[in-house]
């Protein structure tokens, strides 16, 4: 996925919505909720920082649910579905597909009860969460968790060192901003310790715990003088495994 993810500086995609709400429409924040509670009692947060007794939640939900899940159901989306859709339809379209896919609950199932709240908009929805879970969404909201590991691995680049962005094959899911495949830049900081991210994304490169730079651009050479206001810096956090030295 080379396309969908940061479409900075690609021309035609037509207007730009300059909307401020968060939430266009009231179901919006339903799916942000939904997804929230998602990560909240993921099964990954067993092992995370800052420490979550996700074992033992009175739950079914026995899976891993990360915005890396999230991302990339909707960036393997095919492209021209991605951009037919809204922000959020995405979120559904992609959340759907995981409770689906991880044995959940089936097509028809889904299929039946959309039917029914359909035909039936005040029917009462399912019971809320109990005080237990009720508290692990609260902690997770406030807390979050952490991909900073403590490392000794030393980075390979330095601040003030001229570098080279990676063009890795196509992936269901990246990190890396399209605009910025081959394109060179400074390093402006080298973050300390180390970040993992939360999957592997496989020849994309990231997955385990590795150096993360703050890496500056020059608009122009970017997207070319035309298209850029002058002497505009761009910033961008890399994971090591994006960054590469001129030779």
């Amino acid at each position: 996925m080379k396309l969908q993810h940061y479409l900075g500086g690609l021309e035609n995609l037509g207007p730009v919505n300059l909307d401020a709400r968060v939430f266009a429409q009231p179901w919006e924040q339903r799916i942000f909720g939904i997804h929230t509670v998602m990560m909240s009692e993921s099964a990954h947060l067993d092992n995370a920082l800052p420490g979550y007794t996700v074992k033992s939640l009175p739950t079914a939900f026995r899976s891993n649910w990360t915005w890396a899940s999230l991302r990339t159901g909707a960036e393997a989306m095919q492209p021209f579905e991605y951009f037919k859709y809204r922000y959020y339809e995405k979120w559904l379209g992609g959340i759907s597909r995981f409770f689906i896919d991880a044995g959940y609950l089936t097509e028809e199932e889904l299929a039946d009860k959309t039917a029914f709240y359909r035909n039936q908009p005040e029917a009462p929805l399912p019971d809320r969460p109990n005080a237990a879970l009720d508290a692990q969404i609260d902690a997770y909201l406030q807390q979050g968790d952490s991909p900073r590991h403590a490392s000794e691995r030393a980075a390979r680049f330095k601040a003030g060192q001229r570098v080279r962005i990676a063009d890795p094959e196509a992936v269901d899911h990246t990190r890396l901003p399209g605009y910025l495949r081959s394109k060179t830049g400074t390093v402006d900081l080298v973050y300390p310790d180390t970040y993992a991210y939360f999957v592997s994304t496989g020849v994309d490169g990231i997955g385990d715990a590795m150096p993360v730079y703050r890496v500056a651009f020059d608009a122009a050479a970017i997207w070319g003088p035309d298209k850029s206001e002058p002497n505009t810096t761009i910033y961008a956090d890399l994971f090591e495994a994006y960054v590469a030295a001129i030779d």
